[in-house]
């Protein structure tokens, strides 16, 4: 069987060759093939994107390897979430997932190892339930207060961009650039301050163009 070991340390001042040392050896005794040791030194476990880890999903996807390696299971993750993400996704791509000092092995003759990888999906669940749960429980109290939540705003003079497009200066987007929103933006001021126009005087060229400010 082709193996891929991966291993991880916290700190920069670690380093990762004794969970190397274990996982060549349990290869070994299985009479296995390593094919690329993947190694993040510094980082944690709950930083979902790690240089080592992300090559080797992405090398999962490409099949180079039948089997992922780690000594512990929190090695690969920390985050509930993001573990059950992980083997999920390995599974998807019919790779094999062992934490060889646990005895987790996702193979398919495994019962505890099911069993285990079905309570992390239910937690993962419970977390992202939780995550949104604080979510809109932030929102509210920070409406509450009367902070302004979303994009930040931008002024512009929307006479500009009647004046702009009204004499045929500009395309759409050289006014966007011109007035540093983006293209669709302008165009949104330039019809409500049109009909608005309409409505007051019956002109869709006179009326009071005024400033209005604009959430880019």
């Amino acid at each position: 069987m082709r193996c891929a070991l991966y291993a991880r340390v916290s700190s920069g001042d670690q380093n990762c060759e004794m969970q190397l040392r274990e996982l060549r050896d349990y290869v070994f005794r299985q009479g296995w093939k390593i094919t690329e040791q993947y190694v993040d030194s510094g980082f944690s476990g709950r930083k979902k994107n790690r240089p080592a880890l992300d090559r080797m999903m992405a090398d999962a996807a490409k099949r180079k390897f039948q089997c992922v390696l780690c000594y512990k299971l929190d090695r690969l993750g920390r985050s509930v979430l993001h573990l059950s993400q992980t083997l999920a996704t390995l599974d998807s791509h019919g790779i094999r997932f062992i934490a060889t000092s646990q005895g987790l092995d996702t193979d398919a003759a495994n019962p505890t190892s099911t069993l285990l990888l079905n309570i992390l999906a239910s937690v993962a669940a419970f977390e992202v339930e939780l995550i949104k749960e604080r979510t809109i429980s932030g929102i509210k109290a920070a409406r509450a207060k009367g902070k302004r939540l979303g994009r930040p705003m931008k002024i512009f003079h929307r006479d500009q961009v009647m004046k702009l497009r009204d004499e045929d200066l500009m395309s759409w987007r050289q006014i966007g650039e011109w007035l540093n929103v983006p293209a669709m933006t302008a165009y949104n001021a330039y019809q409500t301050l049109r009909t608005r126009n309409v409505v007051e005087t019956g002109s869709a060229t006179t009326g009071n163009r005024g400033s209005s400010a604009v959430a880019v």
